[in-house]
Formats: structure tokens, C-alpha cells, sequence
């Protein structure tokens, strides 16, 4: 394949997919994507997936120009592994490797709605990944993991009865906890869109290495080790 394409692989394994794509970062457009929903096990896969979309793209690793992965939030496990995989790559074909927000891929499908977008995640544990994007798609509330009563906070720059978009996992939550202050409506997306990762990427200052945005500590406990009482003779 000749030298010289324009192309930008975007990786997202913050969820349960392992979600690959290539995209021609020239033409805008996706020329490959898959994003499988595995659960678990994105470390073993991604590479495959990766290979995959260059294979079907009939393009190799040296026609890559950038690469764009998401940093969270989302689950620990799979953060690392695409951040990981992101800065493998970027220092082995020495090209540039950008992070990108889950609630920013989340909101970008909406920059040209001209209303507001909160972008929310169910963090469970009663709380929610939540961000809040104008209408011009700038941020005016950088993400935070909140408890749904605290969302109305975040929106204070809005006025009462604006129109807002809310979109992502948590949507059916905020929409609860918001109901009758605003002129809310849903574009509920369980995950962002691959092509939302590509499309940011592109166009993404390229000034630091990504890494991960925890919004909290991991969910996974160690165990606790009971005592053990002492046997008396």
C-alpha cells in the first residue's frame, strides 16, 4: 500500500465493547469499524479487531497518521487496556495518540442540535458520570460522577424551561431527577459511537500522551481477612 494515507484508528474498550475503527481523517469518513460487545476480555481481542479493520480497509499499520482512544470513564480494566494499546502503538509507528472523553463522544453526534446536551452514564453505586455540553458544543461542566440529585446543580446556567438534550446510559435517571425544569428530550445511547471517537480524534490537539480519567475509585474491593482467633490450650 503506497505511502502518504491520511488515516486515524479510534479504540474505545471503557465498556463492555471492543470497539476498533479506521477512518480517513482527508475524505471524513469511516472506511472500517466493528464494535463486537464482549463483556470482558478486551486485552485478548483488540489487537485481532485492530488488525480486522486494516485488513478490510486494505490498508497497513504505516498508513496510520494518529491514533485516538478513549480515556473514560468506564470500567478500570478496560481503560488501561486501550490506553494501553493506544500509546504501544503511537510510540512504535511514532505518530501522535490523542484521548478522548466518553461523554464528549457521547455529546458530539449533538453539536449540531443547537441545544444544550448533559451527557450521562450510569455509574451505579447511585451515582452517574455526568458532563454538560452547550449548545455549541463547547463544555461548560467537565465530567464528574454525581448522585442523580445533583445533576440540577450542574445545569444551573440554564434557564428554567430551556430546551436540553440528554443522552447516555443514565438518561432515564437524569430524566427523573430533572423532570418539570426543563424541556428535556432523550437520545438514549448505551455507549458512544465509534465514528463520534473518530471524528473528535481527528481534530484533537495532539499536545499529550492519553491517560485514563477515573472519576472514582475502583469498584473491585480487596478482600478482607477476618482474624483468626488464637486457639487457647
Amino acid at each position: 500500500m503506497a505511502a502518504g494515507r491520511d488515516l486515524l484508528l479510534a479504540i474505545d474498550t471503557a465498556g463492555s465493547r471492543c470497539a476498533a475503527c479506521l477512518f480517513d481523517i482527508g475524505g471524513n469518513r469511516v472506511l472500517s469499524r466493528g464494535d463486537p460487545d464482549i463483556g470482558k476480555g478486551h486485552a485478548e481481542r483488540l489487537m485481532d479487531d485492530i488488525a480486522d479493520r486494516l485488513r478490510e480497509a486494505g490498508a497497513g499499520y504505516g498508513d496510520l497518521s494518529r491514533l485516538a482512544v478513549v480515556v473514560g470513564p468506564g470500567s478500570f480494566t478496560g481503560l488501561r487496556v486501550g490506553v494501553a494499546a493506544a500509546r504501544g502503538l503511537s510510540l512504535a509507528l511514532k505518530i501522535p495518540a490523542v484521548g478522548i472523553g466518553t461523554l464528549e463522544a457521547l455529546a458530539e453526534p449533538h453539536a449540531d442540535a443547537g441545544v444544550p446536551v448533559l451527557a450521562v452514564l450510569d455509574a451505579k453505586r447511585g451515582e452517574l458520570y455526568a458532563a454538560f455540553h452547550g449548545a455549541d458544543g463547547s463544555e461548560i461542566a467537565a465530567p464528574r460522577a454525581v448522585p442523580p440529585e445533583a445533576l440540577a446543580g450542574m445545569l444551573s446556567p440554564l434557564p428554567d424551561g430551556a430546551p436540553l438534550l440528554v443522552t447516555g446510559s443514565g438518561s432515564e435517571i437524569a430524566l427523573e431527577a430533572l423532570a418539570g425544569r426543563w424541556a428535556i428530550r432523550l437520545a438514549s445511547a448505551p455507549h458512544p459511537d465509534i465514528a463520534s471517537v473518530a471524528r473528535l480524534g481527528a481534530r484533537r490537539e495532539t499536545d499529550h500522551a492519553p491517560s485514563p480519567l477515573y472519576l472514582r475509585g475502583a469498584d473491585a474491593k480487596a478482600p478482607t481477612r477476618e482474624p483468626i482467633a488464637r486457639r487457647v490450650a
